[in-house]
């Protein structure tokens, strides 16, 4: 498992927001969990936030934090604020950035490729997105029922994954899990998406 040879070998107990549950996690599943949640924001991240969403105190969190920037997995670019560096989306299989995939990101695919949204089965609203950014565009618009109807099919992430955007079809499966509805959905999604676009367009320059 990646970060082995920094994981405590001490178990903590952590409560998992839903249901009142309490499971146990080792060292290094906690990181990786730091991790994951540094790579969905795409943005710095302050302490009090990562601890809220792992679950476990500001202190704790903190000291798993010192461990990922001393194994440069996470670096610091202001006080109290966190980011994943390109070799912790390495741990977690994402590829490194460069200008050469931003810009195969960002390119159009043709008709076929493309991202084709339903409300339903066999329930073609006949909106399709070619790019990332014309994708963008239409999630801002699209009937919320055809995002209910893809995200729990995982159809975002499968697209995203197709055009070569790992990460961002990391960060839709983990808002899969935050059991939003409505406009709030569709906000999470729609923001995510677009941070990504403006990341990709800084690096395709």
């Amino acid at each position: 498992m990646f970060l082995s040879k920094y994981n405590n070998p001490k178990k903590l107990t952590k409560r998992v927001p839903f249901g009142g549950i309490c499971v146990t996690m080792s060292g290094g599943q906690v990181r990786k969990k730091i991790l994951e949640v540094l790579g969905a924001a795409g943005k710095p991240v302050n302490l009090g936030e990562i601890a809220q969403k792992i679950g476990i105190g500001t202190s704790s969190t903190m000291g798993y934090l010192l461990g990922l920037i001393k194994a440069k997995y996470v670096s610091v670019p202001q006080k109290h604020y966190y980011t994943i560096t390109n070799l912790g989306k390495q741990a977690l299989s994402l590829p490194k950035f460069d200008r050469k995939l931003a810009l195969n990101i960002l390119s159009s695919v043709p008709f076929e490729k493309a991202f084709h949204f339903h409300i339903g089965i066999n329930q073609y609203l006949g909106v399709y997105a070619n790019s990332l950014n014309d994708f963008c565009d239409k999630i801002q618009k699209i009937d919320l029922k055809s995002i209910a109807f893809h995200l729990p099919r995982k159809d975002f992430e499968l697209w995203l994954r197709g055009l070569g955007d790992l990460e961002l079809a990391e960060k839709m499966e983990l808002i899969r899990g935050m059991g939003l509805s409505g406009e709030d959905l569709r906000k999470k999604v729609y923001e995510t998406v677009k941070s990504r676009c403006e990341e990709l367009a800084e690096f395709a320059k």
